[in-house]
């Protein structure tokens, strides 16, 4: 039997007018450290941001978020921080901010097969 492994997670939120606090879920990122593994999960609903906020720059929130798949991948167009080890980049990924993308409080879980524990969680928290 497989050990299940020790990840953490969390979701990657958009938050229009910061000032409100109103936000909507957008995508996961997890990581487990056990298996140096760090990767997020993305969608941008373009009529569901529109509905609840107009004014919204979609092409600046989509490459906002292309920057915390890039930081996650380590790609060096995404600048120093995705130079830091991958605890450290998880970690300034789910640092507290007050921008119009942010993350919830990160949550730990257990689980045999992290891709597919990324994909449920994507499925139940985000679609």
């Amino acid at each position: 039997m497989q050990e299940k492994l020790l990840f953490e997670y969390a979701v990657i939120r958009v938050v229009p007018r910061v000032e409100r606090q109103e936000f909507f879920n957008v995508g996961v990122i997890m990581y487990c450290a056990a298996a140096g593994f760090l990767q997020t999960k993305y969608e941008l609903n373009k009529k569901k941001i529109a509905t609840f906020c107009k004014e919204i720059d979609i092409d600046d929130l989509q490459k906002r978020l292309l920057v915390f798949e890039q930081i996650c991948k380590a790609d060096k167009n995404a600048g120093p921080i995705a130079a830091l080890p991958l605890a450290g980049r998880f970690r300034w990924l789910t640092a507290v901010r007050s921008t119009i993308v942010q993350t919830s409080p990160v949550h730990p879980g257990f689980s045999d097969n992290l891709e597919a524990t990324l994909e449920k969680l994507f499925e139940t928290l985000v679609l």
